[in-house]
């Protein structure tokens, strides 16, 4: 049969289309997890992955070489079935097999679909662990059952409820009862209503401790039986077993006496106070270590002697104390004692009386050191409390829980009492004012990491003033608390940038008179050779003598308001309307607004506010101004013009364009020598203005907010 051209080449493509699946698939296979092998009819293999290579430990290419029967001749046949060593594998069946390395393992075989072209597929399971775990657990079991029975000891398996699953023949014996009327019923139904809660407790312990020991009580026929007893969690946590042995009434009583003089001899021995035995008569029989210590002699040198002898001076307090030990057979109080090597020491004591048994008793301590300590404490206390009171900075101790204390000068400069601090939480402090957090909470978090921080972080009242305070934080100064120490630093910043303005005004005005020196020079000799060219040259060329002159004149004039920045200005005062100068201004700057499409908006609060300045320098503070919104508004749009009585001294003019606006950093610079918004400004215009409203004794202040504009405030005293 004859393939055409175009036949072939699909019959190529795919071809290489299916070598391209069969090669995905056997790349899938062969990354599985779990163990496969593919065998022919005569149980070759075929094909294995990398995870069967791997249990059967032989490499992928000496498997595709042998028969998966190999691995079974390798046992003995008496270890294998006949039938299943030769024959074809079925379904699932367990094999044990044996590597080329010696190893045994016991292997799942696992069939995998139908026979497909004389090959199948076998998922492998190693359950060699598996085998050998069921066989010790078998093996386990029937050592412990054999124990079990064989012990001489009482013992009870019980379930978490507290059920009887299993009892010995001990514990049979000793209760003569028949063990199905044991075996179903709890445990708390034998033990003592006395000792109920402690053998909950003792099952509790065990989840801990996964042993415990102790003593219990149980009932047989209504009557106590004492026993010690260990409970352990056994068969895979799921039961629990316990130990018993019988106690004896003599085997109690000596077990108690030697508990007790056990613990009281620990005690005795090692009690930090120093415990004094003594007779009626005042010897002393029998001291601790502590009083050896405390009475700075020797066990030897204080058994035999007076206890009363160190006291250092019988005086009314003595005998007061005397009084009330005979009359109440106990007393307590503090003397003044004298030990043998001269040192006074003040010991608080309790002393008892034992009149029946012929001892008494007597308990000191040494409060000397402590005594001392606390003067200590209370002189530093005083001193801190001084300093905490009395210096100028504001003080505030606080940790993460809240407020523990802040000094007076602190509570005058946050603004609140300490009674009202100190019922706040940090955080309910800082939600007081939400505006202030991030730079708070920046802080507290830079105390945290780097133990001590500074930083100067402006905070907002709840009346929109704001206070420039600088912290200086340090962590765990002590008891877990942290001091923070700060101060109003808002005048120092206020200052320092006036000084910085002042510092570049003084360099700006500098420049500026050497400027207008070096320039008004040579302005006057042009404005003379001018004159004399305009008198001499023939032709009419008025024209242009005239524009000459006026742009020297116009120089002239910039050069004079130039020196304003160099030297100050005797100003000539006169009352005057602020409203004649501004629709003055208005008229000179019509022509250019409506070439920009811009429209002037006025709101004249009152028909006239009279106030005392020089028109000329006032307008053009206007001019500088309006100019200023007009070359924002490329687009067009409205410049506003309002006036206001601000107060009873003051007048407000504002003035507010639709451009779009000053960031709040750039809003910070305006006004300063040569910062400008402008590509081609020099930022002199707006410096100008500032220094001329200044000797006007006013203020300029700006508002601006990014894409909707920007608003100029000019306030003017009606007299100063």
């Amino acid at each position: 049969m004859n393939i055409g051209y175009e036949n072939e080449t699909e019959y190529k493509r795919e071809i290489i289309k299916l070598n391209k699946q069969v090669k995905g698939l056997l790349d899938i296979f062969n990354s599985m997890s779990e163990p496969y092998i593919r065998v022919d009819e005569k149980l070759r293999l075929t094909y294995v992955n990398d995870a069967a290579c791997s249990l059967l430990e032989t490499s992928k290419n000496q498997l595709v070489s042998m028969k998966i029967t190999d691995f079974f001749d390798a046992i003995p046949l008496s270890n294998q079935e006949e039938s299943g060593s030769r024959k074809k594998m079925d379904g699932r069946e367990r094999k044990m097999i044996q590597l080329h390395t010696g190893a045994l393992k016991q292997i799942e075989f696992v069939l995998m679909g139908e026979l497909s072209e004389g090959q199948q597929i076998y998922r492998l399971e190693d359950v060699t662990l598996d085998v050998s775990f069921s066989k010790e657990t078998r093996m386990s079991r029937q050592m412990f059952l054999d124990i079990f029975d064989a012990a001489v000891e009482s013992i009870v398996l019980f379930d978490s409820s507290g059920i009887i699953m299993e009892v010995n023949h001990a514990f049979i014996h000793f209760l003569g009862i028949p063990k199905k009327e044991i075996v179903g019923k709890n445990m708390m139904d034998l033990i003592s209503p006395d000792y109920k809660t402690y053998w909950e407790e003792s099952i509790q312990s065990v989840y801990a401790e996964s042993n415990f020991k102790g003593e219990v009580e149980l009932m047989v026929r209504d009557v106590p039986h004492h026993f010690t007893f260990s409970i352990s969690s056994t068969v895979g946590n799921e039961l629990y077993m316990s130990v018993l042995g019988r106690l004896t009434e003599s085997n109690l009583i000596e077990k108690k006496l030697e508990t007790s003089e056990r613990i009281f001899a620990e005690l005795f021995d090692q009690s930090m106070d120093a415990i004094i035995f003594w007779n009626d008569d005042g010897i002393i029989f029998r001291v601790n270590q502590s009083a050896c210590k405390i009475f700075e002699s020797s066990r030897e040198e204080l058994i035999g002697s007076y206890i009363w002898k160190y006291v250092y001076s019988n005086n009314h307090h003595f005998v007061q104390m005397m009084e009330t030990f005979e009359r109440d057979t106990q007393v307590r109080g503090e003397l003044i004692y004298k030990m043998p090597n001269h040192q006074i020491k003040l010991l608080e004591l309790t002393a008892k009386k034992h009149e029946g048994d012929g001892y008494n008793v007597t308990i000191f301590r040494n409060v000397s050191e402590r005594w001392l300590i606390e003067k200590e404490l209370r002189d530093s206390e005083k001193k801190f409390r001084k300093i905490f009171e009395g210096t100028l900075d504001g003080l505030i101790l606080w940790n993460h829980e809240g407020f523990t204390d802040i000094n007076e000068a602190g509570q005058k400069i946050l603004e609140i009492s300490k009674d009202k601090l100190l019922s706040l939480s940090v955080k309910g402090f800082i939600k007081k004012i939400p505006g202030n957090a991030p730079d708070v909470n920046a802080h507290i978090e830079n105390v945290y990491k780097h133990e001590v921080y500074s930083s100067i972080i402006p905070i907002t009242f709840e009346d929109g003033r704001v206070k420039h305070i600088e912290f200086l934080t340090r962590k765990n100064l002590y008891s877990n608390l942290n001091l923070s120490i700060f101060r109003d630093v808002s005048k120092n910043l206020e200052m320092q940038e006036q000084i910085r303005k002042s510092d570049t005004l003084n360099v700006v005005g500098e420049l500026a008179a050497g400027i207008a020196h070096e320039i008004r020079n040579p302005m006057t000799a042009l404005k003379g050779f001018i004159q004399l060219l305009e008198d001499g040259v023939k032709g009419d060329f008025t024209t242009y003598f005239h524009v000459i002159t006026s742009e020297i004149k116009r120089i002239e004039t910039i050069i004079t308001e130039f020196l304003v920045l160099a030297k100050p200005q005797a100003l000539k005062v006169f009352k005057q309307d602020v409203h004649t100068i501004l629709r003055e201004t208005l008229e000179l700057l019509a022509a250019q607004a409506l070439l920009e499409n811009i429209q002037f908006e006025t709101d004249f609060e009152e028909e006239e506010f009279t106030v005392l300045c020089e028109a000329n320098q006032l307008k053009q503070v206007f001019i500088n101004i309006i100019k200023n919104a007009l070359e924002v508004m490329p687009d067009g749009g409205a410049v506003r013009i309002k006036t206001s009585r601000y107060s009873e001294k003051h007048i407000c003019i504002s003035i507010t364009d639709q451009g779009m606006g000053i960031s709040t950093e750039k809003l910070k610079k305006l006004g300063e020598p040569f910062y400008t918004t402008k590509d081609r400004g020099t930022g002199l215009g707006l410096m100008v203005s500032y220094k001329i409203i200044e000797e006007h004794n006013g203020y300029i202040e700006v508002e601006s907010e990014v894409d909707k504009g920007t608003c100029f405030h000019i306030y003017l005293p009606f007299e100063y």
